[in-house]
């Protein structure tokens, strides 16, 4: 199970500005960006997402070493099962 996977903003809600859409390798899902209402992301960063909820933001460097540490560790296709678990559509 993966504690943080890492995911870039496409857009943040224009009905809900604590809704964002992002892509983690390739699944787009809505997440909720409400834990970082201090340091509110924008489309094209990242952040490290549990559960559907954005944690913090990170570099685009720190996600890519985040990703090649998860396939190292063989996670992807668990980190994919994670994200189309979040029961979120991409709408």
């Amino acid at each position: 199970m993966c504690l943080a996977i890492p995911g870039k903003i496409l857009e943040i809600s224009t009905d809900n500005p604590t809704s964002a859409l992002v892509d983690v390798v390739g699944v787009r899902r809505k997440i909720d960006l409400g834990l970082l209402l201090d340091d509110m992301p924008t489309p094209g960063d990242w952040v490290l997402i549990h559960v559907g909820f954005a944690m913090s933001k990170i570099s685009e460097q720190d996600a890519a070493d985040q990703m090649n540490t998860l396939r190292v560790l063989g996670e992807v296709e668990g980190v994919v099962q994670e994200v189309q678990g979040y029961g979120l559509e991409n709408s």
